[in-house]
């Protein structure tokens, strides 16, 4: 009954558990923390027991079968199928930056950085390690067929339905600890553009428990806004999964390519030129992958999320008139409008139907 997650009980659902969380979070910083870290751990022994179990299955005659995909039309060339997934892998390590997210709150600086790297390593190992080791239980096409969770198939391929049933566990347990640190992390996010003046102050207020809830509310509501637009526009998981994804890269771009002029320009790095060329080649490298992504991404989404984007100017202007500043400098004007450009664009495409949530 509950589909694609567009559904009727979905949405009812969807929107039960996201309140709960609202109200978790609202108790404390630190009571959710300790929630999502034992939510981590109870996730984590699935994918271990599942990679185990995958090892020793494994069978290299079904791994090697067609291995560049040739053979199935529908895949296209090699480069055409590391396109397609290139949004896919994105969104797993989307929040990557929730370390220096919550900087502030960290004890000790030097725990940031290395709470970023084990999280990225560790990620990138579990997810290179189940999606190669399905592929020696299971064909391509077999595992195309599968139904969501698709690592219950695979498991309950290899040892029954004991199997599924503890994957099954692990995803909802998985899944609720993600909603748990994502709604931490867009509240975080909120209420750090505040105290720098990005965003307007009624979103730097926190409750007694230094929980910044008008943030929470705000991002929360905007959430249930979007569950609400999956029921009547039938979005499936996967395309708001590319949007999603899409408007992230834009930041992502922005972020890489200030590093890189960083860099060139040598702010920051007075005394230090050794560090400059060092991390100048990582943004360099980081502003041409972040580029690629984006052509990967597709025109559809950069519109989609222009549209989204436009009405955060708002926000913006808010936050400059509080401040009794210019709204924007000749730049920032440049980049409006080339956003309102394609915020109209997105509207016109889904009123006339070539563009599509």
């Amino acid at each position: 009954m509950f589909g694609e997650g567009n559904t009727l009980p979905a949405v009812i659902g969807a929107s039960l558990v996201l309140w709960g969380v609202h109200f978790l979070v609202l108790r404390g910083i630190r009571e959710a923390a300790f929630v999502n870290l034992v939510t981590t751990i109870a996730k984590i022994v699935p994918l271990i027991l599942f990679i185990v179990i995958t090892v020793l299955a494994f069978r290299l005659e079904v791994f090697t079968t067609d291995f560049w995909g040739r053979g199935n039309l529908e895949l296209g060339s090699v480069m055409q199928q590391v396109r397609n997934m290139m949004l896919v892998t994105v969104w797993v390590f989307i929040g990557i930056e929730g370390a220096s997210i919550f900087s502030a709150r960290a004890e000790r600086r030097s725990d940031v950085g290395r709470a970023t790297v084990i999280g990225f390593c560790s990620v990138l190992a579990l997810l290179v390690l189940v999606n190669v080791l399905s592929m020696g239980i299971m064909s391509q096409a077999e595992l195309a067929g599968l139904k969501n969770p698709s690592m219950a198939g695979v498991l309950e391929q290899v040892v029954g339905r004991w199997g599924a049933v503890l994957i099954s566990v692990g995803l909802v347990v998985s899944l609720a600890g993600a909603l748990l640190s994502w709604t931490l992390l867009c509240a975080e996010i909120l209420f750090a553009a505040a105290r720098d003046h990005t965003m307007p102050r009624f979103l730097r207020k926190e409750n007694a428990r230094q929980v910044p809830v008008n943030a929470l509310w705000l991002s929360n509501g905007l959430i249930q806004l979007f569950l609400v637009i999956t029921l009547f526009n039938a979005s499936t998981y996967l395309s708001l999964l590319y949007l999603a994804t899409s408007m992230i890269l834009v930041p992502y771009l922005w972020s890489a390519a200030y590093a890189l002029l960083l860099g060139i320009r040598g702010e920051g790095y007075e005394g230090a030129p050794g560090e400059r060329r060092k991390e100048g080649v990582i943004a360099a490298i980081a502003t041409l992958y972040a580029l690629w992504l984006v052509y990967a991404g597709g025109l559809q989404y950069v519109l989609l999320s222009a549209l989204l984007y436009a009405p955060g100017v708002l926000f913006f202007a808010k936050a400059k008139h509080e401040l009794g500043q210019q709204l924007f400098t000749t730049i920032e004007k440049l980049i409006f409008v080339a956003v309102l450009i394609g915020a109209a664009i997105a509207a016109y495409g889904l009123y006339d139907g070539f563009l599509s949530l």
